[in-house]
């Protein structure tokens, strides 16, 4: 015994206890990979939170922002780009952003692993019961006052006033530059102290947008070197029509496009709700006797890919989108190159002009359009109901509140809000380019 003893002394105590160590820790080592009952590492984590999105509540305003709602289990962080919020215990979420038609909804969890996915928003706007207002007739204190007065009355909730109207004049003393530099921006009317007035009460603003009729911005081009901007005859010279000699600007130029789009961003960043574009067509008359400078594919298709062109600056910029469109585009699409059903799928809602007087005898049935405002105004519903089905847009018509053969007052109006009524659409546009209005045609809200 004591012999060992000495023979450990002589070893030294150090190196017993660091090869006592080591024996200690292969045994561990074995011990371990023996319990695992293999030779593989410990698993890591991998798995990613569980996520998923509710349904998004749709918005009545590309202005009011989107409530994003979901669980997101195992997940300390839920984001949609760099808005970020820390899920409850129970792994429910609520996150407000920004208006965007689509949103990338990530969750990650403590150790950095991911879940995504894409939750798609929607809107439903409100009910509009509008009449049309031009630049000068809000100058005018008179007829002015006499809009107000249908809104005190609540017979209308949103009023159309003009932006670019079919002179190609932009009512307000616009800062766009080419609006400058052709001479088409005025200070007919102050646009900030119209929509706060408008705003104030309560009422909804769309403003129009006369697109491609332009004589301002046509004459101009024509006469600065800018040929290409202007719709020509097949000689090279601008088409001319009933509208005037050099009316029609081209709209398969990239400029004359940009125009008006930068025109109806500068409207939504005013407060303007909703832009519509009239006149977002070619010129009636023969496709033969005109040339546009640039066009590929046919001028349907141009005039509805300019819409889309439109939409999503339109819609970031928080107002939506419209067109006017003619009564016999449902049957007719390329007769003025308004495509209904291609059209649609780049606006909020659809604003045909079904006015009773523009029917030839015996469309859709009906003996005497102009002397029959229901009968027309229901039956020729129907298409363009059917044209925009499953597209996304809904159809708002303009009406007339005017006399063109035959007289009209309130209950040629009230017929054709009833029958629009009857077609399930809440909602109108009355026409009158002089802004004078039966009142007793619209009934109190």
């Amino acid at each position: 015994m004591w012999a060992l003893v000495l023979r450990l002394r002589s070893f030294g105590w150090q190196r017993v206890v660091g090869i006592a160590v080591g024996a200690l820790l292969i045994v561990g080592l074995l011990a371990g990979f023996a319990l695992n009952g293999s030779d593989e590492p410990p698993v890591v984590d991998t798995a990613p939170p569980t996520l998923q999105v509710s349904p998004i509540d749709p918005v009545t305003s590309y202005r009011k922002p989107v409530l994003v709602r979901g669980t997101a289990v195992d997940a300390v962080k839920v984001s949609i780009g760099s808005d970020t919020v820390t899920p409850a215990a129970d792994g429910t979420f609520e996150l407000s952003v920004r208006w965007g038609p689509a949103y990338e909804v990530v969750a990650v969890d403590a150790v950095g692993n991911q879940a995504s996915t894409i939750a798609v928003t929607a809107i439903t706007l409100p009910r509009m019961r509008t009449v049309h207002v031009t630049a000068h007739a809000w100058s005018h204190d008179g007829l002015r006052e006499s809009i107000l007065d249908l809104a005190r009355e609540k017979r209308i909730d949103t009023v159309q006033l003009d932006i670019k109207d079919e002179d190609g004049v932009v009512g307000y003393d616009s800062q766009v530059p080419l609006a400058r530099e052709s001479g088409a921006a005025t200070a007919i009317y102050d646009a900030r102290t119209a929509l706060t007035q408008l705003h104030d009460m309560g009422l909804q603003v769309v403003g129009r947008i006369v697109a491609f009729r332009d004589p301002t911005l046509a004459t101009w081009a024509w006469h600065n070197g800018r040929p290409d901007w202007v719709v020509q005859n097949p000689s090279g010279q601008p088409y001319s029509s009933h509208y005037g000699p050099v009316a029609f600007t081209n709209f398969a130029n990239p400029e004359v496009r940009q125009y008006n789009i930068d025109l109806a961003v500068e409207a939504a960043h005013l407060g303007f709700d909703g832009v519509m574009y009239d006149y977002v067509r070619r010129p009636d008359g023969s496709l033969s006797s005109m040339h546009f400078a640039g066009l590929t594919g046919t001028p349907t298709e141009a005039v509805a890919a300019f819409l889309a062109q439109s939409r999503y600056p339109l819609h970031e910029a928080g107002a939506h989108l419209s067109a006017a469109v003619y009564g016999i585009a449902s049957t007719r699409p390329d007769e003025i190159a308004q495509n209904i059903t291609l059209i649609a799928g780049s606006v909020d809602f659809v604003a045909p002009m079904i006015y009773p007087s523009h029917w030839n005898p015996g469309e859709y049935g009906v003996p005497n359009p102009n002397a029959q405002p229901y009968d027309i105004v229901y039956r020729s519903l129907q298409d363009f109901l059917t044209a925009t089905a499953g597209t996304g847009a809904t159809v708002i018509p303009w009406l007339q509140d005017f006399s063109l053969g035959v007289p009209y007052g309130d209950a040629e109006i009230r017929a054709q809000i009833d029958a629009t009524r009857d077609a399930g659409i809440p909602s109108f546009f009355l026409w009158n380019a002089a802004t004078r209005y039966h009142t007793g045609g619209i009934h109190p809200a």
